[in-house]
């Protein structure tokens, strides 16, 4: 089992990772500047489904498979980009809402509003098919794993639900900052309109970083 030490440094980590500006936490930052702060939220919780998925990957060792094999890298950051780039055709193409902010958390009730659930499976589809998250939690959950205080694959399952944690801490904070964004675009039909439009430029720039990568 861990030590209380080693899943605080752990957790003090992954709260530092989760700061630094990357692709999931922009993205939040994007749906709850668009839809509020219970979007961003949302969205959070399918990214965290996605790092189960990752954790599990880690733990079972099919991770490694991205490692050393190209063909399936480039497959799996292929469909994401794809992904990414079909959701920036839906916010160009958005126009604005003519509803008034219904909500005291700055989210929007008219049509441009895509649902909370297809924002949970946007969620979930950004990080699944991101290879190099499971590249990263390869690399990075090991170094705190302790072979002589019993098995690997269950220490690697307690650090992926702490790194989860963090995650959900940092991001609801970018969720919140976002909600305010939210607010004021909202105002007016050329706000909703501006905000679309950045965010499609935004999901185009995660889409071409994604393509660009390498193991």
């Amino acid at each position: 089992m861990l030590t209380p030490d080693a899943m605080m440094a752990f957790f003090v980590a992954a709260l530092l990772l989760g700061i630094a500006p990357g692709p999931d936490n922009i993205f939040v930052l994007t749906q709850s500047a668009l839809f509020g702060v219970g979007a961003g939220v949302v969205t959070t919780m399918g990214l965290v489904t996605g790092l189960c998925v990752h954790t599990a990957a880690v733990a079972l060792g099919v991770a490694a498979i991205f490692q050393t094999s190209a063909l399936a890298f480039t497959l799996l950051k292929t469909v994401g980009a794809g992904y990414l780039l079909w959701l920036a055709w839906l916010s160009f193409r958005a126009g604005a809402s003519t509803e008034k902010i219904a909500q005291a958390e700055g989210a929007t009730t008219g049509a441009a509003f895509p649902g909370y659930m297809t924002l949970y499976r946007r969620g979930i589809v950004m990080n699944v098919t991101n290879p190099k998250v499971s590249l990263f939690f390869l690399a990075f959950l090991p170094q705190f794993c302790d072979p002589s205080r019993g098995s690997v694959a269950v220490q690697v399952l307690i650090l992926g639900v702490l790194f989860m944690l963090a995650t959900i801490v940092v991001f609801w904070t970018v969720a919140a900052l976002g909600g305010r964004l939210a607010v004021w675009f909202n105002r007016s039909q050329r706000g909703q309109v501006i905000m679309q439009r950045v965010a499609g430029c935004v999901f185009v720039a995660l889409a071409a970083a994604l393509l660009l990568s390498s193991r």
